[in-house]
Parts: structure tokens; sequence; C-alpha cells
């Protein structure tokens, strides 16, 4: 299944990707990973945490309320995952609002995997007009009005993230069209 880039073709939403993590910084890795598609369908992808994968942060498990436990038993291996991303995801630009984490984190996961990675992720910000940087944050609060604030769940948080870029390109705080 191929989904569009989100730029023309009569789709003007991009798809959004976004990761939970076993915690920040060295030894880390991606415990869940959302995506958002231009159509409006989305999903999370579990992952169960290879033997190696074993740093694990109490104060990012409170915020996302995953436990490695139920990762150990309910996440899909990482082959299977990376596998699932290439795709459906396979020769587009898929956008973060944390770029710099998500793209190690889905490194590390295709790394992981064996895997190379046949898509690429950029930030968000390229989406988002230098003019049209000081209505962020209104979009994003119009955003969450209708689908609720950030839960840090992947598939919530990367459906928020592309209502906030399209919240951002239409009605008054339209600036230019994706």
């Amino acid at each position: 299944m191929k989904h569009g880039d989100g730029q023309g073709a009569g789709r003007p939403w991009p798809i959004m990707l976004d990761v939970e993590a076993s915690g920040f910084g060295r030894g880390s890795y991606p415990i869940e990973i959302g995506l958002a598609f231009p159509d409006g369908t989305s999903v999370a992808y579990l992952l169960r945490p290879e033997p190696d994968w074993t740093h694990w942060d109490e104060g990012a498990e409170q915020v996302h309320g995953l436990p490695r436990a139920k990762l150990l038993a309910e996440g899909r291996p990482v082959l299977e995952v990376a596998a699932m991303l290439n795709a459906q995801l396979a020769g587009n630009r898929v956008y973060s609002d944390a770029w710099g984490f998500d793209a190690a984190w889905v490194a590390r996961l295709f790394d992981a995997a064996g895997l190379s990675q046949h898509f690429r992720i950029d930030t968000v910000r390229n989406l988002i007009p230098e003019t049209a940087l000081l209505s962020w944050a209104t979009a994003r609060s119009r955003a969450e009005a209708r689908l609720g604030k950030a839960t840090h769940r992947a598939e919530h948080d990367a459906k928020l993230l592309q209502a906030s870029v399209l919240e951002l390109n239409s009605g008054p705080l339209r600036a230019r069209r994706l």
C-alpha cells in the first residue's frame, strides 16, 4: 500500500510519524511507531525490544504508559515492523515534530532489522512557512480541541501533528497551501 507524500495530486495532507521510546539519549530505542496517512487513516506498531535493547527509563514509562512487560508480550518483532514501514512508506517523505530523535530511533529499528530504510523522515518545520510560525500554537490548540491533547502514544500524536499542520494551512491561519 503506497500513500502519497501529501504534496499535490489533490492530497494536501502530509504523512506524519511519531515515535515513543524507552527513554532519551544513549541506549534508548523505539517502542511504538505511529503514522497518520493522507487519506485520514492511522496506525501504530508496538515493538518487541531486541535482546540487547535493555535501557529503560521509568520516567519515560510514566509519560507514555507502556510498561516493558507489555512490549515483550505484545510487541511485534523489529524485522516485521521495519518491513511493514517500508511497504507502507517506500519512496515517501514523512514528517515528525521531533525529527532528531525520531529519525535516530527509526534508524536504530532498521539497523536491528538488518534492512535499508526506503523512506525519508523530515522535520515538520519544513511544512510551515516562517510567516506562519507565530500561528503554530493557535493551530495546535485548535487541533487539540478536536482530537484531544497529546497523549504520548504514537498514533494519536501523529494524528494530532497532522491535524495541527492542516489547521495552520486552512481558514484564517492559512499561510500557504501544502
